[in-house]
C-alpha cells in the first residue's frame, strides 16, 4: 500500500462513491478503481463491497480508512520537519578541499559566516587524485576540487561550478639566474631538476607538457604534494616547481614567473550532489565560497 491509495480509501468512506473521490481528486474513475484493487491485494481481507450501484466500505476498510488519517497526520508532520530542516539558516554544511584550496579559502568562509544565526561549519581536508574528489560529494555537502584546465569536465553525477582559474607558476629561488626574466618557455627550464606532485594529480600533466614543448623529459628530483612543502625545498636549491598564483602563500625566498607556450592552469571547482542545495544553509555556503573566490584575485 501506500499513501495514494490509503486517501482514496479516506476518501471513498467520506464520499460515498468512486465518481465523487475521482471528481475530488481530479482524475479519472478507472484510476480511482485501479488504486483499489492494487490495495486490496495488499489485504487478506476485502476492504470494500457493493451496495447496490454503490461501492463500500467494509469494516476493515472502515479501520483501515481511520488509520489513514493516522498516516496521513504523520507525514504531513515528517514533511513539515523536513521542510523546516531545508529551510533553516543554522544548519550544518561540511566543507572539504585539498590542502592549498583549504588554506585559502576555510579561513575566508569563517571570517564571511561569522554572524550569529549562520551556517554551522565542518571543515576536512582531502588531498586525493583528481578522480576521487566526485566520490567525496558522498561525505560532504560541498567539495572543493582542482583539475587542469583542458581536462575532462567531472562525470554528470555531481553539480561542477568554478571558482578559480588559476595559474600556475614557475617557482624558483630569488638569486636563480632564470629569476631576471619576465616570463619563461619550456626550453629555459627543461634542465633543471623538478620538485612535483606523485602521479595522478593535475600538476603532473603540465609538467608533462613541459617536457613535451621542450622535447626531452623532465629529471624530477623530488615528489612532494604539499605546496608550502615544496616552497621550502625550492627555497633550499632543490630545484624548480608549479606553484599556483593565489592559493599558495607568498614565500620571502622564491620568485614566481609566468611559463609561455604552455596551458599551465587550473579550475579550482566546487562539487556537490544536486540534492544538497536543496537545503538554505547550503547554498550559503556556496555564495559565500563565490564571493571569496573574488577576493583571491582581487576582484572584489
Amino acid at each position: 500500500m501506500d499513501e495514494r491509495q490509503l486517501r482514496i480509501l479516506r476518501e471513498l468512506g467520506e464520499l460515498g462513491s468512486v465518481t465523487a473521490v475521482a471528481e475530488a481528486l481530479l482524475v479519472t474513475p478507472s484510476a480511482i478503481s485501479q488504486q483499489l484493487r492494487l490495495l486490496q491485494r495488499s489485504m487478506p481481507v476485502p476492504l470494500t463491497e457493493r451496495h447496490g450501484r454503490r461501492l463500500v466500505l467494509t469494516d476493515a476498510g472502515q479501520a483501515l480508512a481511520g488509520a489513514a488519517i493516522e498516516v496521513e497526520t504523520a507525514l504531513a508532520r515528517a514533511r513539515h520537519t523536513v521542510e523546516e530542516f531545508v529551510d533553516r539558516p543554522d544548519g550544518d554544511v561540511s566543507v572539504a578541499a585539498f590542502h592549498s584550496a583549504a588554506s585559502t579559502f576555510f579561513p575566508l568562509l569563517l571570517r564571511g559566516l561569522a554572524a550569529p544565526g549562520g551556517p554551522r561549519l565542518a571543515f576536512g581536508d582531502e588531498d586525493v587524485p583528481q578522480d576521487d574528489f566526485p566520490r567525496l560529494t558522498r561525505d560532504y555537502d560541498l567539495v572543493l576540487a582542482h583539475r587542469l584546465d583542458h581536462a575532462p569536465p567531472w562525470p554528470r553525477t555531481v553539480t561542477a561550478t568554478t571558482l578559480l582559474r588559476e595559474p600556475l607558476d614557475v617557482a624558483m629561488p630569488a638569486d636563480h639566474p632564470l629569476a631576471v626574466r619576465p616570463s619563461l618557455r619550456a626550453a629555459d627550464v627543461a634542465d633543471e631538476p623538478w620538485i612535483t606532485v606523485h602521479d595522478g594529480f593535475p600538476v603532473m600533466a603540465t609538467i608533462e607538457a613541459i617536457g613535451a614543448a621542450a622535447g626531452r623529459r623532465l629529471h624530477l628530483a623530488h615528489r612532494i604534494n604539499e605546496f608550502a612543502v615544496v616552497a621550502e625545498v625550492v627555497a633550499a636549491g632543490g630545484g624548480l616547481a608549479l606553484i599556483p598564483r593565489w592559493t599558495t602563500r607568498p614565500h620571502p625566498a622564491l620568485v614566481l614567473k609566468p611559463l609561455d607556450g604552455v596551458r599551465a592552469l587550473r579550475h579550482i571547482d566546487v562539487l556537490h550532489r544536486p540534492e544538497r542545495t536543496a537545503r538554505r544553509a547550503v547554498r550559503t555556503v556556496l555564495a559565500e565560497l563565490h564571493r571569496a573566490a573574488g577576493t583571491v584575485t582581487g576582484r572584489a
